[in-house]
């Protein structure tokens, strides 16, 4: 029977290895380390409320009650110093306007829409009568809000007061002209009186002085816009006066 024998130095080396692996083997093992806590969410922030529209904004005088977008000119010599359709002279140097459906004396506040500027004026006179336009201001309003050298600009119009005399229906008549000379004036109201009796010329002493009218039967709205539709086809552009 053989004998093994294992020697001090093998031995002491066997056992050096197995010390190092099992030490290797302790590195290796995984080690469970709790997980760190989700970051906090963020919150979006809360999406600012919307401006109020300028449609809907306090004016100085009162809520808006009812609004215009259109072309604005401006008016001066030679209408100033002369009467003006509320029948006071006009003064172009006044917060004043020219509409042709606004009751007189109604407060409006005309905003330039290209420049964002403001102005409060009345309404004291009739007017533009030039196709697509809305509203005539003084030359001081005019000055105010930035359409002095342009001429013209598309403006917001904000009622903010009506008068207080003012009634719903009103007072209206068709104007069909206006014209530089009274010749021409009177030879297109003598044509329309045939059908229209009430047919005249008012002589205002302006660039288009001489207005040719049509005063309805009642001057109501109704009468007048049938008025109105009925000389489309054959004068051109009809427009509906308020009188009041």
């Amino acid at each position: 029977m053989l004998e093994w024998k294992t020697s001090r130095p093998a031995f002491a080396s066997l056992a050096a290895l197995s010390l190092c692996l099992v030490v290797s083997g302790c590195r290796h093992r995984p080690v469970q380390a709790p997980a760190p806590p989700p970051p906090p969410q963020e919150q979006a922030p809360p999406s600012p409320s919307p401006p109020p529209t300028a449609e809907r904004a306090p004016g100085p005088h009162g809520r808006v009650l009812e609004s215009e977008v259109g072309m604005a000119s401006w008016y001066g010599a030679p209408y100033h110093n002369a009467r003006g359709a509320n029948g006071q002279i006009y003064n172009e140097n006044a917060m004043t306007a020219a509409h042709r459906t606004l009751p007189m004396g109604t407060v409006v506040r005309v905003t330039n829409l290209a420049t964002r500027q403001s102005v409060v004026v009345t309404i004291t006179d009739r007017g533009p009568f030039v196709p697509g336009r809305i509203l005539d201001l003084s030359r001081a309003a005019a000055i105010k809000i930035g359409v002095l050298r342009t001429g013209t600009a598309r403006v917001r119009i904000d009622v903010l007061r009506f008068p207080s005399s003012s009634t719903q229906q009103g007072r209206w008549c068709v104007q069909i002209g206006a014209f530089h000379r009274q010749g021409e004036a009177n030879s297109l109201r003598d044509r329309l009186r045939r059908e229209y009796p009430s047919a005249n010329v008012i002589d205002f002493h302006g660039a288009t002085g001489y207005w040719v009218r049509i005063r309805p039967d009642g001057e109501s709205h109704r009468s007048a816009e049938q008025i109105a539709h009925s000389l489309q086809p054959t004068e051109g552009k009809a427009y509906l006066v308020r009188l009041d």
